[in-house]
């Protein structure tokens, strides 16, 4: 219980972050986008190695499948856009939530997943919304467009966890 705390704190101090920032250049939307999507798509994989619960399991493949394409889509755009695209990194905080994730075992797990999914959807959604609307590569732009309502859908089956 003490690491979901941990997590849900953790989680927050990752969804205020992106509303403090300045426009992210291309580089820096293509960067986050991207650890995002690797988050989502390792935390999913760790559920997995677990879970028994159907529903998480439905959820987390959909996560893995939706950010798997997601990242195939805005690497298109970067390179539309002539914008290098590295490989997708987890930042420092994705890494301690990935360990913690790793840490839990059955119905806690479980739950540490669900409220970190809850915290990193929130901020992936302010990440794609703010290039949507403010964003200058037009490519990249399109495509955070496009990822705006596939998260607002995994936010909306989060809700009913």
């Amino acid at each position: 219980m003490k690491l979901l705390m941990m997590s849900a704190a953790l989680a927050t101090i990752a969804i205020a972050a992106p509303a403090a920032a300045q426009v992210m250049t291309p580089a820096e939307y293509v960067m986050a986008a991207g650890a995002g999507d690797l988050y989502e798509i390792t935390s999913s994989q760790v559920l997995l190695e677990t879970t028994q619960d159907p529903k998480l399991r439905s959820f987390a493949q959909m996560m893995i499948t939706d950010h798997t394409k997601s990242t195939a889509d805005v690497k298109a755009a970067a390179a539309r856009s002539r914008v290098k695209a590295m490989p997708p990194k987890l930042n420092p905080l994705q890494q301690e939530l990935i360990t913690e994730l790793r840490a839990e075992q059955g119905p806690a797990r479980d739950a540490a997943y669900v409220a970190q999914q809850k915290a990193s959807h929130g901020q992936a959604l302010n990440v794609q919304k703010a290039y949507a609307m403010e964003g200058t590569a037009p490519a990249l732009r399109a495509v955070a467009v496009t990822i705006v309502p596939v998260v607002e859908h995994h936010i909306m089956e989060l809700g009913s966890m």
